[in-house]
């Protein structure tokens, strides 16, 4: 950074004033800044007028600095002796001049009611406060900043416009204001913040409905949906940010149990609404897309933070689906709610004839780079929820199923997922196995039993089955301290 250099306008005060600007100007050289003071610069012989007249016609003079106490502003006023000069220099100078940011009046004296005793053409302008020693360094921090232009506070660059204004006519789900004041109280551990999120919680899910797909006979319905679940993206992102901000901020059973609540209230959407008597069942097919993606999404971002009880939470507590009751007598479900097949999709894959294994999952893959999680960790999500399932069908046989769809993708995954990797230490898989659900490596040992039985399915497609002792690290598990 190069030097700034800078002239002192200031009155002759008495001999304390002149020793003060003599130590300021000092301390400003001190800090590299080239200080232009009569005292130093102007000598026997010299033109006082074009001493100070220099200010204006050096055109290497970057900034001036007014030394402003009760005799500055009085003769400034009544234009006595040098200090009026100067004034009259530099009234001129700031009323004509279209920079703004050369001139500043540094205040070392107020009268009794604390007002600055400044010149009359600079009072309505701002100024630093140096009539107080005890503020001293953070005043001279506060010049410093102005003289090399690097403010305390610099503003932000603009940034894009918000997604939702891209939307079509009533698709914003108008959350943006409550979603910024939710997380601030997250931050910034405000008593309110439950409250602001339920208030949150209550918005989303009940805007959501903006999503559903009215019928174009103009357009093909798998293309609806795509349409539809793109212009989604913007707020599963907010729910992604809200929940790793509540697994980084706020690590309560009342944060688990907003998150459950959350996903609770967007079940019904994966069907259809009551009173409804016409419909298909892949009509509802973006929401189910958008909600099981959030899903493993919101266990990705636990298990990052290594969230292992909220993410035991919301797989071990049943969720309410009062519309269940007209396929069975159960109205509470497990997480495997969350998944729901998709005609829509699969009629997309053979009419663009597409040959994909799975569109839906292609998707997922395709989508997250558009979110901050990696997909791997997304496969790793997906994994834990068929484990899950898996230990909840060998301890209690109540049909929890759960299909990781994302690792027709494991084949380029060289290695077990880094959570099992981790776990061969006891101490962390003491942590981990509140996420599968198990109590202890036996546990694990018996669910393996069961695999190598064929007891339990196993995922696989046409590039063959996964591996889940493998992807678990089942031989390492629990073999260091």
């Amino acid at each position: 950074m190069k030097p700034v250099k800078l002239f002192i306008s200031y009155s002759w005060s008495n001999a304390i004033h002149e020793k003060w600007v003599l130590d300021l100007a000092t301390e400003l050289r001190e800090n590299s800044v080239d200080v232009v003071l009569d005292k130093w610069d102007l000598k026997e012989g010299h033109d006082a007028i074009a001493f100070m007249e220099k200010m204006v016609t050096d055109k290497t003079i970057e900034k001036v600095l007014i030394i402003s106490d009760k005799i500055y502003a009085k003769k400034a006023d009544q234009r006595k002796k040098g200090v009026g000069t100067e004034a009259q220099i530099i009234s001129s100078e700031i009323y004509n001049s279209v920079s703004q940011d050369k001139f500043v009046a540094i205040v070392t004296e107020t009268d009794r009611d604390g007002n600055p005793y400044l010149p009359s053409y600079y009072k309505s302008r701002i100024y630093i406060d140096f009539s107080d020693d005890s503020n001293f360094s953070k005043s001279f921090e506060q010049l410093l900043r102005w003289i090399f232009n690097k403010p305390m506070y610099k503003k932000p660059a603009l940034g894009k416009p918000p997604a939702f204004l891209n939307d079509k006519p009533g698709l914003s789900l108008e959350t943006a204001t409550i979603f910024r004041r939710t997380i601030d109280a997250i931050k910034n551990g405000k008593d309110y913040s439950i409250a602001s999120l339920r208030e949150y919680i209550n918005t989303f899910t009940n805007n959501i409905e903006k999503f559903r797909i009215k019928k174009d006979d103009a357009k093909k319905f798998d293309d609806q949906v795509f349409e539809s679940i793109s212009q989604f993206i913007p707020y599963r992102n907010e729910i992604l940010e809200l929940i790793d901000v509540l697994a980084m901020y706020k690590d309560t059973e009342d944060m688990y149990r907003a998150i459950h609540e959350l996903f609770e209230r967007l079940i019904p959407y994966t069907d259809k609404k009551p009173g409804m008597q016409s419909y298909q069942e892949w009509d509802f097919d973006n929401f189910r897309f958008v909600i099981h993606e959030m899903f493993i999404y919101c266990i990705a971002i636990l298990l990052r933070h290594e969230r292992f009880h909220a993410v035991d939470y919301l797989l071990n507590n049943k969720y309410y689906f009062e519309e269940n009751a007209r396929y069975s007598n159960n109205t509470f479900l497990s997480f495997g709610i969350f998944q729901v097949s998709m005609k829509s999709l699969e009629r997309r894959n053979q009419r663009l004839k597409l040959n994909k294994i799975s569109l839906h999952s292609t998707y997922l893959k395709d989508r997250s780079e558009t979110s901050s999680i990696k997909f791997i960790n997304l496969m790793q999500a997906d994994f834990i929820l068929y484990i899950r399932a898996c230990v909840n069908q060998m301890l209690s046989q109540d049909g929890d199923h759960w299909w990781p769809i994302t690792l027709i993708y494991q084949r380029f995954n060289a290695h077990p997922f880094e959570i099992f990797i981790r776990a061969e230490s006891q101490k962390y898989f003491e942590k981990l196995k509140y996420a599968i659900g198990v109590e202890n490596k036996n546990q694990i040992d018996s669910l393996t039993k069961l695999y190598k039985e064929e007891k339990i399915s196993i995922p696989c497609s046409d590039h063959g089955s996964i591996n889940p002792l493998y992807l678990m690290n089942y031989e390492k598990l629990v073999t260091q301290p």
